[in-house]
């Protein structure tokens, strides 16, 4: 009965666990949704800000301190523009040319890239399991931003007939280029460098407070360059746009950041790293629910490889070494008999003590 009661009481916090990615994912297809009533860069800035603004006030509410001297501001501003205006531009661009679900999988991915970083900027061990990670993320993200053309040739050896300098022309290097799937890796790269940023951040601001104040400052260049260069942002969106797009700023930005960092802040990093491929998994699963998404079988083949890369690199601290692996292997091959070698003194001391 008492295991039962302890098991009801994690569940609403496994739940609150799990809410920062679902509540991205989600967001994703709503952002999707309310792309075709508006322009990227507008969509981009009027989901962020006015998070940064939320983040900001409850940052205030919990007595947390505002950011103070200049070395605070310039690591704000300069985190503002990575990880936010060139995070955000790419991810509207990039999702306005491609679907949520495999938006989300791009977006996900800057796990392998935060761990190169990591090893050239800090020195941090990637192990065995995370060159495996990063070897299978480059195959998926490969099938899923390639023409599937190039990745069926791969496969069946029909590459080794092809004149590739014909394949390989400007413009079919320029249709990837500017194609979604680009554009959202571009996107993650520039996640990638904010998420090891935040390290720098962390020394001269409160990190809620950082958040805020970067979410508020990084949208305005959004805003600016929407002015620049887009028309007609607000005309054709509708009430449930309005909706739609709220819940993206509210729900997929404000609170799903809070909820992230209050995790993080009590110890549940490792949990929180591990949950991360859950992101992508609700983009798929409610893009093709509301927005009748389809993915070819090559690029859900680069969903599985890149899922499992994300689980690898996230994961290569808790795996086992190489040398326990081998080891647990040995002791599972040659258990019988090891067993049965150590039971012969055994039965032997029983004997002599019996006479």
């Amino acid at each position: 009965m008492p295991d039962s009661l302890t098991d009801s009481q994690r569940f609403p916090e496994r739940l609150a666990l799990i809410a920062p990615f679902f509540l991205w994912g989600t967001a994703m297809v709503a952002m999707k949704g309310v792309l075709a009533h508006t322009t990227p860069l507008f969509m981009g800035g009027v989901r962020i800000a006015p998070a940064g603004l939320l983040v900001i006030g409850a940052a205030a509410l919990l007595g947390k301190a505002q950011p103070k001297g200049w070395r605070a501001w310039l690591w704000i501003l300069l985190f503002a523009g990575v990880d936010v205006t060139l995070f955000q531009g790419f991810l509207a661009l990039g999702l306005s040319r491609t679907s949520a679900g495999l938006g989300s999988v791009m977006i996900d991915s800057q796990p392998l890239a935060v761990a190169l970083l990591a090893l050239v900027l800090y020195g941090e061990r990637i192990g065995l399991w995370g060159w495996l990670g990063l070897g299978i993320g480059i195959s998926g993200i490969s099938c899923i931003g390639l023409p599937d053309a190039w990745i069926l040739q791969l496969g069946t050896g029909a590459w080794l007939q092809q004149d590739w300098q014909e394949i390989l022309t400007w413009q079919s290097l320029s249709q990837v280029s500017q194609s979604g799937e680009f554009l959202m890796l571009l996107a993650a790269l520039s996640m990638a460098v904010g998420t090891v940023m935040i390290r720098q951040v962390c020394r001269y601001a409160d990190p809620i407070s950082a958040t805020g104040w970067h979410m508020l400052l990084g949208g305005l260049p959004l805003f600016m360059g929407s002015g620049i260069w887009e028309s007609e942002q607000w005309v054709h969106l509708s009430p449930s746009d309005w909706l739609s797009i709220a819940y993206a700023a509210i729900f997929g930005s404000a609170v799903a950041y809070g909820l992230f960092f209050y995790f993080a802040s009590k110890g549940n990093l490792t949990s929180l790293s591990s949950l991360t491929f859950l992101t992508p998994v609700f983009a798929l699963i409610f893009g093709n629910l509301f927005l009748s998404e389809v993915l070819s079988q090559v690029q859900t083949f680069g969903v599985c490889l890149t899922l499992l890369s994300i689980y690898f690199v996230n994961q290569r601290e808790q795996l086992p070494k190489p040398g326990e692996l081998f080891a647990t292997l040995e002791r599972y091959w040659l258990g019988t008999e090891k067993s049965e070698v150590a039971e012969i003194p055994v039965r032997v001391d029983a004997k002599s003590n019996a006479k």
